[in-house]
């Protein structure tokens, strides 16, 4: 999957929302853990090039732990449908997740390398650090964060420009409201991937806008941030 530019994904349980989401995203994210797609179902053309993630319980997933979700991981990997898959930092750290990265190399597919934190935004260097960290065995490393206050949003938001700078590759969001307007401001400070669903009714985490809003707004900005830029 190409990550050269922001790449807006449709978060979904299921594939048969990928046409629908054509008209406003870049990629579909399969969320395996929240849904009873079958593996085999990515066998086929899609509308829209898939990451597929089968996200853990304990980072805001529906999906327990043990080697079962990994190989389900693994086979979705071998599909054709399939250009990246998401897997979380800690897996990779416990050794579990390394396998998925491993098969995923095999077969060129793109790895996004993520953590979720559901409790707080920790300080700025931290998250620089988890940053680094995910950039030596993802493509791209996803920090989801919670904002208590506009702080760390600023936090998150500067950290994201600072890992841009020095070459990262990042995908970055601040989940709850004060930090609801990163997940449309971040891809001005070097964010390449965010996520939204069909309708805010079908929200996988925790402050989304629904797709087409986050469309609208993103394109607006990056317009004004274009035509501002010295």
């Amino acid at each position: 999957m190409n990550f050269e530019s922001f790449v807006l994904a449709a978060s979904t349980a299921s594939l048969d929302d990928s046409e629908a989401a054509t008209r406003y995203a870049d990629a579909l994210e399969l969320r395996l853990d929240l849904g009873d797609e079958a593996v085999g179902a990515l066998d086929t053309d899609c509308s829209l090039p898939v990451l597929v993630t089968n996200r853990l319980d304990s980072e805001g997933g529906d999906a327990p732990q043990g080697n079962a979700r990994l190989e389900t991981l693994c086979r979705a990997i071998e599909q054709p449908a399939v250009e990246a898959v998401d897997i979380e930092l800690a897996a990779v750290r416990d050794g579990r997740g390394s396998r998925v990265v491993e098969h995923a190399r095999e077969h060129g597919v793109t790895v996004v390398v993520s953590t979720h934190d559901f409790e707080e935004t920790p300080e700025r260097t931290r998250l620089l650090e988890i940053l680094r960290d995910a950039s030596e065995v993802g493509d791209i490393a996803k920090l989801a964060v919670t904002a208590t206050d506009r702080g760390d949003a600023l936090d998150l938001l500067g950290a994201t420009h600072e890992a841009t700078q020095a070459g990262l590759r990042v995908a970055t969001m601040a989940m709850g409201e004060p930090g609801r307007h990163t997940r449309v401001v971040a891809p001005l400070y070097g964010s390449r991937l965010g996520y939204a669903p069909l309708s805010a009714e079908r929200a996988t985490a925790p402050g989304q806008y629904d797709l087409e809003t986050v469309r609208r707004l993103y394109e607006s900005l990056k317009g004004s941030h274009v035509t501002q830029s010295p």
